[in-house]
């Protein structure tokens, strides 16, 4: 399988699921509870694994890779649910309800100073959640936190939250836009925190291939370049879901100064990229299931 057509696996991906059916799932789990809406996360599980074919071989490919030994149903049952898990927590993140959740913090201490008052490009992946970082920091550490994100094969899911917290959607800012880097300029110059997802290439953006789980991956330059640039602080954070109400958060300074000269900027961005795969691997085998990129994200 070419580069271009492992792009085009994700971006073409369709949305399953009707947005009646996910708003109505919202109410009745935002009114009747956390311990009630995850009831319904087993069968909604089961209905995607046996629909969801090209997902579900990607799953399976992907565990083959993490685990000790060969996947078993229960394994991608498992990987379905801690899916669909971060999705329902996102409701009551969304709408303050912080109280259903322990939430570990791991290494904050020494990356507070890039995050509080600097300006910083914090580098996630679809590793975990993302977004118990950036609920977290609106409500609870008044962390200025913008994204950055392709949000056109996520719709509907993405307009029931925003609808649950309409407050958030200003701190989006769109990829792939003629004035997407100016706006990331201007957080920057504010002093505000850009997240980006490192690990999903886009069919126009430069790549980097990458050693990743034993194989080879393309990863985008984009996030690195940015930084380079505009020569900002790249903080790497891994939000990991643990079962049960635990999060844990990790976060680790990867570049305090990514300047570099012109000239040297390619080799260095690669240098940067295989860093950031290797981390990446460190913490899929950290807590495998937490994996959700469900395409054929390797090489062929």
């Amino acid at each position: 399988m070419s580069n271009n057509n492992n792009n085009k696996n994700w971006l073409d991906q369709s949305e399953r699921g009707s947005l009646l059916a996910m708003k109505i799932l919202a109410w009745v789990t935002l009114n009747f509870g956390r311990a009630f809406g995850r009831i319904f996360l087993y069968p909604i599980c089961l209905y995607f694994i046996l629909f969801s074919v090209e997902a579900r071989r990607s799953s399976v490919e992907y565990l083959r890779r993490v685990l000790p030994q060969a996947p078993r149903w229960r394994d991608v049952l498992r990987h379905y649910h801690t899916f669909a898990s971060t999705i329902h927590d996102r409701l009551y993140m969304l709408t303050g309800q912080y109280q259903y959740f322990d939430v570990q913090v791991h290494g904050y201490k020494e990356v507070e100073a890039y995050m509080r008052g600097r300006g910083c490009i914090l580098m996630g992946s679809h590793l975990g959640s993302f977004e118990v970082l950036r609920t977290l920091g609106m409500f609870k550490q008044s962390l200025p936190i913008n994204v950055l994100m392709h949000e056109g094969n996520a719709n509907k899911i993405n307009l029931v939250l925003n609808e649950l917290n309409p407050a958030m959607k200003p701190k989006i800012i769109a990829m792939g836009r003629p004035d997407t880097l100016l706006k990331v300029h201007e957080c920057i110059e504010r002093k505000e925190i850009v997240g980006m997802l490192g690990d999903r290439t886009f069919t126009s953006e430069k790549r980097v291939v990458c050693d990743f789980l034993g194989d080879k991956i393309t990863l985008p330059q984009g996030p690195l370049a940015v930084a380079a640039i505009l020569d900002v602080p790249i903080i790497l954070f891994f939000g990991l879901y643990r079962g049960g109400k635990r999060y844990d958060l990790h976060f680790e300074l990867f570049e305090a100064s990514p300047a570099v000269e012109r000239s040297l900027r390619n080799a260095r961005i690669n240098e940067w990229a295989q860093r950031y795969a290797n981390r990446l691997e460190h913490y899929c085998r950290l807590a495998p299931y937490n994996w959700f990129n469900f395409y054929r994200y390797w090489n062929e």
